[in-house]
């Protein structure tokens, strides 16, 4: 049953992707003699049309949180890339302007989260890599301070998969605690109960990937102070909104270094911050904690190769970027930006709670809504969205969707367009609720089900296979 099941996947991937790519040429020599810049760009106007999902008019859960329409914000940032494209920190010596906008980035973000004159951080290239670096430089304070060896992180069901990413790569474990049934936090009892003496991180998120939940960060903090560990704050996905949602008239508990405790956090300035992707800030209350995050090589041949963070060379176009965007808007422009975003969660959330056959999962305060249903198949729900033009984000363990709110949803008609299309899809699948769909959307719901995770794993594998595949035309039509 497990190998049709799985063939039966393969096939509903292949067939998916390649409906995607469908009648699309792809380049797969280097052209002998290069092209003109008018064809170069002719040939990105039509791969920029590719898919269906109108990202523009807000379709897409998450995915771009600017406004891209916002015309002043694209014009700044392509003169900032024309004077930065070649730049690289790695040399400080030749580009110092740029290795004094990184520190300035560092300084202004722990600035917005009550950092002290010790807070410090770096610019990473993505929320991945604030959090790798942050469990490494908590594997490497536990060893440095406590002699740990076989070092482990506890964290709530519900952190983000960089943190299993991260102990993976580091060699490390993660125990991971449940959330409490009905609010989706983090179940603090559980937490203390996972500790032991090679426990050298404890995490909390504000808010959550999956429902968009705040744990509580201040009772966590206190079981890091009670057992001296370190404690991060996975701020990834809320990084611009978190310090921006009192003075937007919508408070939430402290979740900063304000809080005893709190030794690291990670905040992305490429989701709600609104530059370009490709940047994140990693903050630690002392140095003595990002110390450890830091390679270097005293040995090698070519000299001393002392890197911040898990690159060596970076773009420094990137970090100019996210200085740039920062500076354009100001701490006005984020808090007129989260208004709007939560303004739009609240006004969806009360609609939606109101819609028979589906759950909001807990009560998010921030950007994310989750639903559920008993009396259908979700998935069945997603796919069917998707036929209609969105994209939501399935959610597992338990089953469900989610949408993640943006700027673009905030614009005029976006959030009574989603309404009126969830509205009448739950009708439909109401009437056939024994339907499970046939998309994407049902292999989800197939993965649930499987004992075997590496199963689960070979059919995400076989996803990212084909999204790597120079499809030929013969592909494409057989």
């Amino acid at each position: 049953m497990a190998a049709k099941q799985l063939s039966d996947a393969d096939n509903t991937i292949s067939d998916t992707i390649r409906k995607i790519f469908d009648s699309q040429e792809y380049i797969t020599k280097m052209p002998t003699n290069g092209l003109q810049s008018d064809q170069i760009v002719s040939k990105l106007d039509q791969y920029a049309t590719i898919g269906k999902v109108d990202w523009m008019k807000g379709r897409a859960s998450g995915t771009v949180y600017c406004n891209a329409g916002d015309t002043s914000l694209t014009k700044l940032m392509s003169r900032v890339f024309d004077k930065t494209a070649y730049t690289n920190p790695l040399h400080p010596d030749v580009f110092p302007g740029i290795t004094k906008m990184e520190a300035e980035i560092v300084r202004m973000v722990c600035d917005l989260y009550n950092g002290s004159a010790d807070t410090c951080g770096t610019l990473t290239c993505g929320g991945t890599e604030s959090i790798i670096l942050a469990v490494k430089a908590a594997r490497d304070y536990g060893r440095h301070t406590k002699g740990i060896t076989r070092a482990e992180v506890v964290a709530p069901v519900t952190a983000h998969a960089a943190f299993q990413k991260a102990t993976q790569m580091l060699g490390m474990k993660i125990r991971f605690i449940g959330v409490e049934p009905n609010t989706y936090k983090a179940d603090l009892r559980a937490m203390r109960r996972a500790i032991t003496g090679n426990t050298v991180m404890l995490v909390g998120s504000a808010c959550n990937y999956p429902h968009g939940m705040i744990d509580d960060i201040q009772g966590i903090a206190k079981l890091g102070l009670k057992h001296c560990i370190p404690v991060h704050v996975d701020c990834c996905l809320g990084g611009f909104l978190v310090p921006f949602m009192s003075a937007a008239g919508y408070a939430i508990p402290a979740v900063d270094f304000s809080v005893p405790g709190v030794t690291s956090i990670s905040a992305d300035t490429h989701k709600y911050g609104f530059a370009p992707k490709g940047s994140s800030v990693i903050m630690y209350a002392h140095k003595k904690y990002r110390k450890h995050q830091f390679s270097v090589q005293t040995d090698w041949p070519g000299g001393i190769y002392a890197t911040p963070t898990l690159a060596g060379s970076r773009c420094g176009a990137n970090i100019a970027l996210c200085w740039a965007t920062l500076l354009h808007f100001g701490v006005e422009g984020y808090v007129s930006a989260t208004k709007q975003i939560i303004k739009t969660q609240r006004y969806l959330k009360a609609e939606l709670a109101k819609v028979e056959g589906i759950e909001i999962m807990g009560d998010p305060h921030m950007s994310v809504i989750a639903i559920r249903a008993h009396r259908f198949n979700i998935f069945r729900l997603s796919d069917i969205m998707s036929e209609k033009g969105w994209s939501l984000n399935p959610l597992q363990f338990p089953s469900a969707v989610h949408i993640c709110l943006t700027l673009m949803h905030a614009q005029t008609g976006v959030a009574d367009a989603f309404l009126s299309d969830i509205k009448s899809v739950v009708i439909e699948c109401l009437k056939t609720p024994e339907e499970s769909g046939d998309g994407l959307g049902v292999i989800y719901g197939m993965a649930q089900t499987l004992p075997d995770r590496s199963l689960v794993t070979d059919i995400a594998s076989h996803y990212m296979d084909g999204l790597y595949t120079a499809w030929t035309h013969n592909q494409n039509h057989k």
